[in-house]
């Protein structure tokens, strides 16, 4: 491999990084919070399942992120994720699950401006829309399991001890379903921008085929699980005590909303048997784990009373929401400035 596609290919790896350190924590945060689950096993579980699901799923997501703007010259791309990948660290320095997906689509935009190139209104609008519909979908989704699981709970007359018992296996089950749908709609976010510039030739391993992308795919699952490893707790205390008070239950319903929506979202097999049905489909667009998740605890928080919501906590994270594609923007534009007038690089 030409050192200068490492080079290159480094802002991404970055990117992945960061997002493996924030995005863990919409996985795993609730069930560590609640000390059902230690943080050193969901870390392990986490890193194993995101690199799987952004190699075997992670294509749906990229090719719709492609569209808003196919990034062909490797500077450009560097830049573009560079942008994205400091506004998360900062994000996730001062503690917040922010979204890696604003983040990424906010530096292409911060591209198309720069370069000239025109911004896909349609495809901004269908993502941005996901924006507003991920956090209240995944509340939906939460208030039904919620309320299904009390009730089952109830009836059932299980042990105290065997409940228990069952719902850290089910929290280790979904975090692992989770971190799965995560590598597979996120890793858009991390290598997305790369794929129109960098070429690889198709690798034979035991003979299984990886294709250029699933390389691509593979590097940047690597990068997000090396970010859980390292710099993940923060951000999961936050999301798993730090929101409001939380029961085992409610942790588990969490998780399990917010993966359903991550892998509705990125799920080519999903969108094929709605089309058989005559049914709408939902759009392959990278969405934000931080919103699912954050969406899932309002939604159970609000069914519940709404009294133990940190609303002051929220509305600081949805601030940061805001801000993250607006930062990845201007770091964007003026970096590729930057990028093309001292470094003499080509950017698009």
């Amino acid at each position: 491999m030409d050192p200068s596609v490492i080079i290159f290919l480094s802002s991404g790896l970055f990117l992945g990084w960061a997002l493996g350190a924030n995005d863990a924590a919409n996985v795993f945060g609730t069930a560590v919070g609640t000390r059902m689950v230690r943080w050193g096993t969901a870390a392990a579980i986490c890193s194993i399942f995101v690199v799987l699901g952004a190699v075997i799923s992670g294509a749906g997501s990229s090719e719709t992120l492609g569209k808003l703007g196919a990034i062909t010259a490797l500077p450009g791309a560097f830049m573009t994720a560079l942008a994205a990948a400091i506004s998360v660290y900062v994000m996730t320095k001062a503690g917040l699950a922010v979204s890696t997906s604003q983040a990424i689509v906010g530096g292409i935009v911060g591209w198309n401006l720069f370069t000239g190139q025109p911004t896909d209104t349609k495809i901004l609008m269908t993502i941005v829309t996901t924006w507003v519909l991920c956090p209240i979908l995944a509340a939906i989704i939460a208030v039904i399991l919620y309320k299904a699981l009390r009730i089952y709970l109830r009836y059932s007359k299980l042990h105290l001890v065997r409940t228990d018992a069952y719902l850290r296996l089910g929290l280790l089950l979904a975090g692992a379903f989770g971190a799965y749908a995560l590598g597979a709609n996120n890793i858009a976010n991390v290598v997305g921008v790369f794929l129109p510039a960098i070429e690889f030739s198709t690798l034979e391993l035991g003979g299984i085929s990886f294709s250029p992308a699933q390389q691509l795919f593979l590097i940047g699952g690597l990068a997000i699980a090396f970010g859980v490893m390292t710099y993940s707790k923060g951000v999961m205390m936050t999301v798993g005590g730090g929101l409001g008070r939380i029961s085992p239950v409610a942790a588990f319903v969490a998780v399990v909303s917010h993966s359903i929506v991550l892998f509705a979202f990125a799920s080519r097999g999903l969108e094929a048997w709605l089309l058989s049905m005559g049914l709408p489909t939902i759009p392959l667009v990278p969405v934000s784990s931080s919103q699912a998740v954050v969406g899932a605890i309002v939604g159970i928080a609000i069914l519940q009373g709404a009294a133990g919501i940190r609303w002051r906590l929220l509305g600081t994270i949805v601030m940061g929401w805001v801000a993250t594609p607006i930062m990845a923007g201007f770091i964007s534009f003026f970096g590729l400035y930057f990028l093309q007038n001292v470094f003499d690089q080509t950017v698009f």
